[in-house]
Parts: C-alpha cells; structure tokens; sequence
C-alpha cells in the first residue's frame, strides 16, 4: 500500500468554495481503480491569508498509482486549475511505508509490529 499525498495551500478568498469542491474531487478520485481510501487533514500552518490541506490517498500499489498517472492525473489537476487557477498551490508525494510501530501494553518500546 502506497500513500499518495497531496497539499494544498488555498488562499482564504477561495477556500470555502475550494474545500466544497475538494470533498467531490476526493469521491472522483476513489473512483479510480487501485484508490482504496483517503483521509483530508487540516494542517495547522502560520500561512497568512491560505488555508492548507494535506489529503493521504491510498493506494494499492505503484502500477495502480501510475495508472493514475498516465490515464487520469492530467484531467483531474486541470479541473481544479480550471476552477480555482491561481488561487492555490498544490505539491505532492509519494509514501511508500517501510516499518511500522505501535503502542504495546501501555508502553512504547519503540520495536516494529
């Protein structure tokens, strides 16, 4: 499983009708084969004048992600340039998950699962 992570930096003037539209693009995104879920997250920032959102897609695997790429990430950036062009940034990144670590018997160890 891959996260594909997306942030966006939305200037305050735009960000109600951005996050409105952002729920919608979220749904069409699931819709892609390989997308399995995706969590939004409001990030606490000092930006003044933005809001900042961080969407984690996940992902099945790399040949599902660039599927994605190839067939249908062209589309889906020009709609949200083509509505709110210039009035956010977006960067993005790949999370491939290496290890990870959990809580045990209420004391971190600090040891992989």
């Amino acid at each position: 499983m891959l996260v594909y992570e997306v942030n966006l930096h939305v200037k305050d003037e735009a960000a109600d009708a951005f996050s409105a539209w952002l729920r919608e693009h979220i749904r069409e995104m699931l819709a892609i084969d390989g997308f399995e879920r995706a969590v939004r997250h409001r990030v606490e920032t000092d930006r003044p004048g933005a809001r900042t959102w961080c969407v984690h897609y996940y992902v099945t695997d790399r040949a599902h992600l660039n599927a994605y790429f190839e067939r249908h990430a062209a589309a889906m950036r020009a709609d949200g340039l083509r509505r709110f062009g210039g009035k956010f940034t977006a960067d993005r990144r790949i999370l491939d998950e290496v290890e990870a670590f959990k809580q045990r018997s209420g004391k971190s160890d600090g040891s992989p699962t």
